[in-house]
């Protein structure tokens, strides 16, 4: 958290959080929800400034009951989450998160039925972008080759679960490997103690 943060919540105590304005979709893009886009249900406008963006990042939270927040100043902004809380991308040196960190080390795996992977380091719950997912599916191992197609989704629609699938880290100097299991986000969720649309009593704003 910022050193400036830290001053602003000393001497504003007692700002009102505020719920349902700030949004992270599935991709990693945070999000602004106007009164409009939470009266629609709609995901709200990209936020592209990069100062703001560093911002969020640097002082991005959860509390205490697994809701996680943007601390802007003395007031605490919830955020609903699409997914998880943190979304995981590939580039040349491996697994990097939508804050711009590297997602070092991770000590679980999962997948869910729709073939979409998750990550676990730490108190780090990331999902894969969609769009860096077949990248990812090539680490897939079954001993050592890469599992068949149709393999993959009998494994996922409940057939074979004698069958041990693994992924292997291209990355890592150790060829690091762990062992994938199946899961379902709200299953990931609870599990983590995270919550996905913190929400909470009428004298809060938004």
């Amino acid at each position: 958290m910022d050193d400036i943060v830290r001053a602003a919540i000393a001497k504003w105590p007692n700002v009102p959080h505020c719920y349902g304005w700030l949004a992270l979709d599935a991709r990693g893009n945070w999000r602004m929800r106007d009164e409009r886009c939470q009266g629609l249900n709609l995901q709200g406008d990209i936020i592209r400034h990069p100062a703001l963006l560093d911002f969020i990042h640097r002082n991005y939270l959860h509390d205490q009951d697994g809701q996680w927040y943007f601390q802007n100043g003395p007031q605490r902004v919830y955020v609903d989450l699409e997914a998880t809380p943190y979304i995981a991308r590939t580039d040349h040196q491996g697994l990097v998160l939508h804050t711009g960190k590297p997602l070092c080390a991770p000590t679980s795996a999962y997948m869910d039925n729709a073939g979409i992977l998750y990550f676990v380091a730490g108190q780090v719950v990331a999902r894969v972008d969609d769009r860096d997912l077949t990248e990812c599916l090539t680490w897939l191992r079954l001993q050592d080759a890469l599992p068949a197609d149709d393999l993959l989704e009998a494994w996922l629609a409940g057939e074979h679960d004698s069958i041990e699938l693994q992924i292997e880290f291209p990355f890592s100097s150790n060829s690091s490997r762990l062992t994938l299991n199946k899961t379902q986000l709200s299953e990931l969720m609870q599990q983590a103690g995270y919550v996905q649309r913190p929400r909470k009593p009428e004298n809060s704003c938004g």
